[in-house]
């Protein structure tokens, strides 16, 4: 019942709608034209899960080069979202299997992520997952904090 599939830019508006779930930014703005130029970068894949024929969920990979196992990338989950009323259905799930397949594909060293520290709910869907939120530690700084 849940499909995942690659986005396209007709599902821009759907996409900023769960992105307001995740985070609330009045600056959220998902563009058509960026989700297309995506489509055509082999190294960044935004997909979407349906359920009953709508978008419901959302997740972005880039892969990252490195050089520490030769020519294979690392990649990093980002906004990794589903419909808060669909959650527990599988549906991030589904997602995530989407995820490391497509990271398989393309032989990569592991999978990061990072999960909004009070998101107790989320990180234990990710331990479950197969992710460990215990073996390393996570730092972000925001543009508004950078130095010009």
């Amino acid at each position: 019942m849940n499909n995942v599939r690659p986005a396209t830019p007709m599902d821009s508006k759907r996409i900023a709608e769960l992105y307001s779930q995740l985070v609330q930014n009045p600056q959220i703005n998902v563009l058509p034209e960026r989700i297309e130029n995506i489509s055509d970068d082999p190294n960044t894949a935004l997909f979407v899960c349906e359920y009953k024929g709508l978008v419901e969920g959302t997740a972005l990979v880039s892969l990252c080069a490195d050089v520490m196992f030769g020519f294979q990338p690392f990649a990093v989950v980002e906004n990794i979202v589903v419909n808060e009323v669909h959650r527990g259905q599988g549906l991030g799930a589904s997602l995530l299997q989407h995820i490391e397949a497509f990271c398989l594909s393309r032989d990569c060293s592991k999978i990061m992520l990072l999960s909004s520290a009070q998101r107790e709910d989320a990180h234990r869907f990710f331990e479950r997952s197969g992710f460990t939120g215990s073996s390393k530690r996570g730092y972000v700084k925001y543009r508004h904090q950078f130095r010009a």
